[in-house]
This record gives C-alpha cells, structure tokens and sequence, in this order.
C-alpha cells in the first residue's frame, strides 16, 4: 500500500453530549502532541503524507445544555423530595391532634359520668338521712305524748285547728315574708335571701315585724308563751322536739298549714300539719 493511501475512517455511533465533551479534550491533548513531536523530528526527514481521519466531536455548548438540565432536575427531585416530608410531618400532627382530642373527650366523660354518680349518691344520702329525721320526730312526739311533757300541747292531727282566719297587723308581715320564700333552696345555716334554714327563715320572717329572735332553733322556741296546737294563730312558731331542746322550727300561717324550710331535697315549702305535725308551738306577738 502506497503512502498516500487513503485510511478509510471507522466510524462508531455518536456518544452522548457529556461523553463527546470528554473525548473532545482528549482528542485536543493528542494532537497537540502530535504537532510537537512533528516539530522536533530531523530535518531531513521524509515528511509524512498519510492522512488520518479523527472522528468528528460535537459542541461543548451541548454538554453544558445537559448540564445545566441534569442540575435542574437534581434540584426539582430534591424540592419534590421536600414537600413529601413535609406532607408526612403535617399528616402526622393532624394524627397526634386527632388522638389528643379523643383522649381529652374521653378523660371528660370519665369526669361527668363520676360527677353524676356522686350527685346520685349525695342525693341517695341525704334522702336517706330525711327519713331518718322523720322517723326521730316521730319517735319524740310519740314519747312526749306518752309522758305528758308539759312543753307539747299536740293534741293529734285530727283534732287540729284549721283556723281560716287572715293574719293581721305584725303577724300578716311575718306571714306575708315566709309565703314569699316559698321554693328557696334550704342550706344549712342559710340566712337569704335565697337560701335558709329553719331558723333562719323564722328569723328573718320575725324581723319583719320589728322583732330579733336568736339564731337557734331551740332558742327560738324557749322564748314567749306555749299555746296549744289546736289554739294556734297566724305567726306562731312551731317547734319540733321539745320546747327547750327543739331540733326544727317553721311559722304558722293559717288555715292547718305552715312555712318552713325543710331540708335539701324540698327546700322552702308551704305544708298542711298532719304532713310532718309538730310537737308544740309557742306566740311571741
């Protein structure tokens, strides 16, 4: 083969960008290789004739293109990649806020079902204790009637009197304050205005007509003069127990019935006396 000889190029598939900017530079540092060692060889040497086809390399713009497009897509995955955890943080929170929340309810019911079933109790309680109140009434007017004890002028419930008369004068003010406490809570030791105890009613009541009677039960009923059951008149005092040793008062308001406050469950009512009759009475006016 003759020296001048055309080389028929191999040509292979084109390479990506990025691949062709590498080979690019190597190709650059090859020939500038072979420029110099033609540059150093002797003079007389027989110059070379052949040619030597080099592949053809595409752009450096191209390479840096992809680039700057791989670099975008990095950032776009790594931002996508972001958003998903912060999703995932949200999805969480709104989890832990929900379980909290049924926690919380929960723990509230707990409360309120307790709440009620003490309140049932209490009620039970004091139901409880009313009724055994009753019964030791009962039990001390049968035993006062039995010995004759000059403090009870009870003479039955069936012999009662049922005066109709209208109070007057300083009884009808005593009357008129403790009809008009009727369906006020009972509390003990409750003085008003929306609240009282036995005493405390017939004290209050009894100031209305200028009148200071002490605090207790018992005192009250020491003071003034024992009247029969069956002779009563609007704004006396009736005492349950004996007259030096009362444990309950209310006020006599006419027509069979009296004032007076109770007990938790009734509060401050208007009664008939055969509902709970009392032992005795005393008149203060």
């Amino acid at each position: 083969m003759s020296h001048t000889a055309h080389i028929p190029s191999h040509r292979k598939p084109r390479r990506s960008a990025s691949k062709l900017a590498l080979r690019a530079g190597v190709a650059g540092g090859v020939l500038g290789t072979i420029a110099v060692a033609g540059a150093a060889g002797p003079a007389n040497a027989e110059p070379v004739t052949e040619t030597i086809e080099m592949p053809t390399l595409g752009s450096l713009d191209a390479g840096a293109g992809l680039a700057s497009a791989v670099a975008a897509s990095a950032e776009a995955s790594q931002q996508e990649a972001l958003d998903q955890s912060l999703q995932t943080q949200e999805n969480l929170a709104l989890q832990k806020a929900a379980k909290d929340a049924r926690t919380a309810k929960a723990e509230a019911d707990r409360k309120a079902e307790a709440e009620r079933a003490e309140k049932a109790r209490a009620k039970a309680e004091q139901e409880r204790k009313d009724a055994a109140a009753r019964a030791s009434r009962d039990s001390v007017r049968t035993q006062l009637t039995s010995t004759g004890d000059d403090s009870s002028d009870s003479t039955g419930g069936s012999s009662t009197n049922e005066q109709t008369q209208a109070p007057s004068g300083s009884a009808a003010a005593i009357v008129a304050f403790a009809r008009a406490q009727v369906g006020d809570a009972y509390v003990t030791g409750g003085t008003g205005p929306n609240s009282w105890d036995c005493s405390g009613l017939v004290q209050a009541s009894y100031r209305q007509a200028g009148i200071d009677l002490p605090r207790i039960s018992y005192q009250q009923s020491s003071m003034g003069t024992s009247v029969s059951l069956s002779n009563l008149q609007p704004g006396d005092i009736l005492y349950w127990g004996s007259r030096s040793g009362s444990y309950h008062v209310a006020i006599y308001v006419g027509g069979g019935k009296y004032v007076g406050a109770q007990n938790s469950s009734t509060g401050v009512v208007e009664r008939s006396l055969d509902w709970d009759m009392p032992s005795g009475a005393v008149r203060i006016l």
